[in-house]
């Protein structure tokens, strides 16, 4: 589709010396709120664009033919890399520019991605063949801090001459994301309990885990079920008796339907319901309406703050 003959100094120079913005697509909302924020001022002379921008789901999501040309000329191309992700390789096929960057954030993550475990009183998932992984790294600070280590490095590469701008923006949003982990830290310290018990899919185990808590949730993070089953439910609504708990929780879009059948069926059933919010739904609109990635995990904070008591 009109691809430049391999031969001309533009396979070989930077963006600017085409004369033409950076492009960087993301797959999801994190993602391009990270590259916003390195970017600093010079979002300006880039064309970024937020794949999952409709209210889709990452785990149902296929992309359009105008997605996959938006992909084939970027310069750097950023997505989560589990099996919600299994389309990428086919859309990399059809890449034209061959100099792109592409960062897969379980990859740069390496060997510290989990695997999705089923707990105690969830509901089962049919065997798969492969292991699958906790997909939902960007709901843990101390990931964020390691990938945009990595956006920030391959911005530069891509665009030397404003490298120290992203660096610079890098640092100082390293020191946000910091400061924001001491006072999730310092939650859990003050914490009276440390059990956190989901009535919905559960894809806050990065969180969990770095702040050592405990769970239970009526489904895995990736489960597309919306029905728990008699026993499921049982089971956690006895646990919510049994540890004290004051607070059922569910994620953004549900109906809560799961929540409030565990609540009714405690002893008390006067537990609140609590959502914290995994970002697999915020969209480009609610970019301009301010919503941030650090505003989004600080109103997580707030949650967690009462979830705790």
């Amino acid at each position: 589709c009109g691809q430049k003959n391999s031969s001309t100094k533009e396979d070989n120079n930077t963006v600017q010396n085409r004369g033409a913005k950076i492009k960087v697509v993301t797959t999801i909302f994190p993602e391009y709120d990270w590259v916003k924020e390195i970017a600093g001022d010079e979002i300006s002379n880039m064309d970024l664009t937020m794949l999952l921008d409709n209210g889709g789901d990452l785990h149902s999501y296929q992309p359009t033919a105008s997605d996959i040309m938006k992909i084939s000329d970027c310069d750097l191309f950023i997505y989560v890399g589990g099996e919600s992700d299994a389309w990428v390789d086919d859309a990399l096929k059809e890449a034209v520019n061959k100099n792109m960057k592409v960062i897969n954030l379980l990859d740069v993550l390496g060997n510290t991605v989990k695997e999705e475990e089923v707990k105690e009183g969830m509901e089962a998932e049919e065997e798969e063949e492969e292991p699958e992984y906790y997909e939902h790294v960007w709901l843990s600070l101390k990931n964020a801090k390691i990938l945009t280590k990595a956006i920030a490095e391959d911005l530069c590469e891509i665009d030397e001459e404003h490298k120290d701008i992203y660096m610079r923006n890098e640092k100082a949003y390293e020191e946000k994301l910091d400061t924001l982990d001491k006072e999730y830290q310092g939650t859990v310290d003050a914490a009276s309990q440390k059990t956190l018990l989901f009535g919905d899919r559960f894809p806050f185990r990065y969180l969990v885990d770095d702040y050592g808590l405990d769970y239970y949730a009526a489904f895995v993070g990736c489960s597309a079920e919306t029905e728990a089953s008699f026993e499921t439910v049982k089971f956690l609504s006895e646990k919510v008796d049994e540890l004290g708990l004051k607070n059922v929780i569910t994620i953004e879009k549900s109906d809560q339907k799961i929540a409030k059948t565990i609540v009714e069926n405690t002893k008390d059933k006067n537990q609140n319901i609590l959502t914290l919010d995994s970002m697999q739904s915020t969209l480009s609109d609610d970019v301009k309406n301010g919503t941030t990635y650090l505003s989004v995990m600080e109103k997580n904070l707030e949650v967690l703050k009462e979830a705790l008591q």
